[in-house]
C-alpha cells in the first residue's frame, strides 16, 4: 500500500532549527549557541524575573480553577497590552477602534492576523524586510499570500538602508501587507530612526499599503515608550492596521507563550466586525488561548509595584546586552578598523549583524565552537562577562584568516 503522507516533500529545517539541533547534538562542554533567540544572564542562565515570581505565587495562592479563558483573554490583560503599546490615556483607547486578542505567543498572533487578511484581501502580496526573521515568511506563504522582499539593511553602514525600503514600497500594489519590525530588527538590530518612521506612516496611507507590526521585544531597544513609538505614530495617523506582541522575552517566558494581536480600525463599527471575525477564526483553530502565563503578565501589568519591578528589571536586561554591545564592538574595531564592527554599538535588542561572512561563520562555530548563523547574525543576548573573551578571540581569528 502508498503511504497516506507518501506526497509530502522533503522540507528542510530554517536555519536557527538546524543549527539548534547541532548544538544539541555537538557533545564540547565548550560550545556556545549564539543562534538561538534567548536572554540569558551574566551567569549565562535564562532569569526567572523577580516580578514574575511573585505574581506567579499570587495566582497560585489563589487556588482558582482551571477553566476556559475566553477566545479573546481577559479584559484586564487586553487593557494592559493596549496601554503598553498605545501609552496611558491615548485617544485611540478611548475611541473603541482597538481590538487585542490573547495569542500563543507572538507568532501565534502573527498566524492569526495573517488568516484574518488572508479571507479578506486574497491574492494580495505580502512585503517583508530583506533580511527578516525566517518565520514571517513561513507564516505568510502557508496562509496563501506570494510574499516578497523589500530592501532593508545595509552591509555598507551596519544600519537600515531606509531611501531603498522607501523607494521600493513606493511601487508595491495597493492593499500589499507590508510587515514591520516596530524595534529591536530582527535578525539585524538595525532599527529605523524616529524621523524615518516619521516619514514613513504617511507614506503607507497614500500608497494603500496595510501595515502590519511585529514587537517582539517591546523593552530591550531604547525602553518600553520609546520602542513604541512606531505603532503610536500609526495610531495617530489614524490608519487601520495589526500589531503582533510577544511577552517571551520581556517577562522571560518563553514555554509560556503569551502574545496578543491587536488590531486598529476605522471606527468602532469596524472594529467589532473584525474582533468577531478573528474570535471565529480562533475557536476553528485552537479555540482558547492558554491561562497560565497571561495570568502572570497580567498580574505584573496591573499591579503598579509589580509593575515597577518588572520594568527595574527589563531596564536591567537592556542595560547588560548594550554592555556587551559596547564591548564587543570596541574590541573588535580596535583590532579590525577595516571592518566597521562600530556598527554592533548602534544596533539595538537581542541581535546582531556581525559582519561575517558564511565562511567565517562556519569557521567560527568548527574550529572555536561558537554557533552562529551564516548570515553573520549572532545573539548578543547570550554574550556575558564570562564568555565574551572568547567570543572576540574566534572572530578575530575567523577575520584573519
Amino acid at each position: 500500500m502508498t503511504s497516506l503522507f507518501a506526497g509530502i516533500q522533503d522540507a528542510p529545517l530554517d536555519p536557527i532549527m538546524r543549527l539548534f539541533e547541532a548544538f544539541n547534538a555537538d557533545p564540547s562542554p565548550k560550545k556556545l549557541n549564539l543562534v538561538v533567540g534567548v536572554y540569558t544572564d551574566a551567569d549565562g542562565k535564562v532569569p526567572r524575573l523577580r516580578a514574575v515570581q511573585t505574581a506567579e505565587k499570587r495566582w497560585i495562592e489563589k487556588g482558582l480553577p482551571k477553566t476556559y479563558r475566553p477566545i479573546e483573554g481577559t479584559k484586564p490583560f487586553r487593557d494592559a497590552v493596549q496601554e503598553l503599546l498605545f501609552g496611558k490615556g491615548a485617544p485611540i483607547l478611548s475611541q473603541n477602534r482597538v481590538a487585542t486578542l490573547q495569542s500563543i505567543g507572538g507568532t501565534g498572533a502573527l498566524k492569526t492576523g495573517a488568516d484574518v487578511l488572508a479571507k479578506l484581501y486574497p491574492g494580495a502580496t505580502v512585503a517583508v524586510s530583506n533580511p527578516s526573521w525566517e518565520n514571517h515568511k513561513a507564516l505568510f506563504s502557508q496562509a496563501g499570500f506570494t510574499v516578497v522582499d523589500y530592501p532593508y539593511f545595509s552591509a555598507e553602514t551596519g544600519g537600515a538602508d531606509y531611501p531603498a525600503m522607501k523607494a521600493y514600497l513606493q511601487d508595491l500594489p495597493k492593499g500589499s501587507i507590508v510587515v514591520l519590525h516596530a524595534c529591536c530588527h530582527n535578525p539585524t538590530g538595525a532599527d529605523l530612526s524616529l524621523d524615518e518612521w516619521r516619514d514613513l506612516v504617511p507614506l503607507m496611507a497614500e500608497r494603500g499599503l496595510i501595515p502590519f507590526l511585529d514587537i517582539a521585544y517591546q523593552g530591550f531597544g531604547n525602553g518600553l515608550d520609546a520602542d513604541a513609538e512606531p505603532v503610536r505614530l500609526f495610531a495617530e495617523s489614524g490608519q487601520e492596521f495589526l500589531v503582533a506582541s510577544s511577552f517571551s522575552k520581556s517577562f522571560s517566558l518563553y514555554g509560556e507563550r503569551v502574545g496578543a494581536l491587536t488590531i486598529v480600525a476605522e471606527n468602532p463599527t469596524a472594529k467589532a466586525k473584525v474582533e468577531a471575525f478573528a474570535k471565529r477564526l480562533v475557536r476553528a483553530s485552537y479555540s482558547n488561548p492558554h491561562t497560565h502565563g497571561a495570568a502572570i503578565v497580567e498580574i505584573v501589568l496591573t499591579d503598579p509595584e509589580l509593575r515597577a519591578d518588572w520594568e527595574r528589571e527589563l531596564a536591567e536586561m537592556r542595560d547588560r546586552i548594550r554592555a556587551m554591545r559596547d564591548r564587543m564592538a570596541d574590541s573588535l574595531q580596535q583590532r579590525h578598523p577595516e571592518r566597521g564592527f562600530d556598527a554592533i554599538k548602534t544596533q539595538k535588542g537581542m541581535f546582531s549583524y556581525t559582519g561575517l561572512s558564511p565562511a567565517e561563520a562556519t569557521r567560527l562555530r568548527e574550529e572555536h565552537e561558537v554557533y552562529a548563523l551564516e548570515t553573520g547574525r549572532i545573539c548578543v543576548a547570550a554574550v556575558n562577562t564570562h564568555n565574551i573573551d572568547h567570543v572576540i578571540d574566534a572572530i578575530d581569528a575567523v577575520v584573519k584568516g
